[in-house]
């Protein structure tokens, strides 16, 4: 990896970390209140988004026929995602301690807190949960999958990926194999628990 690269990846990691601060601030303009894991808005906050509030009925009555006809199969993905969660549950749970990998935590990925906004009726709140619910253990699947390919392979491809995660970037260039071997000697090493980086490959010899 060439120093641009890493200057690159440098200042992607600088950005990403201010977005962050900038979307707290954000909330931070709602006047929200966070009491043991519970976000409460101010008096007059939470008045004005229970008058926007939509009943139930009549968001039932005014939906499309064919979004009403379609809702089971939008639900019934519900089944299988269940059933990955299970499976990668056990998969890290057995295979990363045995190979010195770092568990992936995942109430990290699980966030439920739109049930919190008071202009969202019970199937809104049911959908939003459902939507955090399948985002966020398919991110916890991409992590745990990205762990497993940083430990087992990492090697760029030759072609260019859409949205690769964020392990990626610290992968050895394709084809070269004195880095990946250098590597593979570096993961004897292995990041101990509590750290999210990989050990660099040694570029003298490119």
């Amino acid at each position: 990896m060439n120093e641009q690269m890493v200057l690159l990846i440098n200042k992607i990691g600088t950005l990403e970390a201010e977005l962050a601060v900038a979307f707290t601030k954000s909330g931070n303009d709602f006047q929200l209140n966070t009491r043991n894991g519970r976000i409460d808005f101010d008096a007059e906050i939470l008045r004005l988004h229970k008058k926007q509030k939509t009943r139930l009925t009549r968001y039932i009555l005014n939906a499309r026929p064919l979004a009403v006809l379609s809702s089971p199969f939008v639900y019934a993905l519900l089944f299988p995602l269940l059933l990955l969660d299970l499976s990668v549950t056990i998969f890290q749970t057995i295979c990363f301690p045995a190979f010195g990998i770092q568990k992936v935590r995942r109430s990290d990925y699980l966030v439920f807190d739109h049930r919190y906004l008071a202009y969202l009726n019970v199937l809104e709140k049911l959908n939003c949960g459902y939507c955090s619910y399948a985002n966020g253990i398919i991110a916890f699947f991409r992590e745990v999958a990205a762990r497993a390919e940083r430990h087992w392979c990492p090697i760029k491809h030759a072609r260019r990926i859409l949205a690769a995660h964020p392990h990626y970037s610290k992968f050895v260039d394709y084809g070269d194999v004195a880095a990946y071997r250098a590597l593979l000697k570096d993961m004897e090493t292995f990041p101990s628990a509590g750290e999210n980086t990989m050990p660099q490959p040694d570029t003298a010899s490119r």
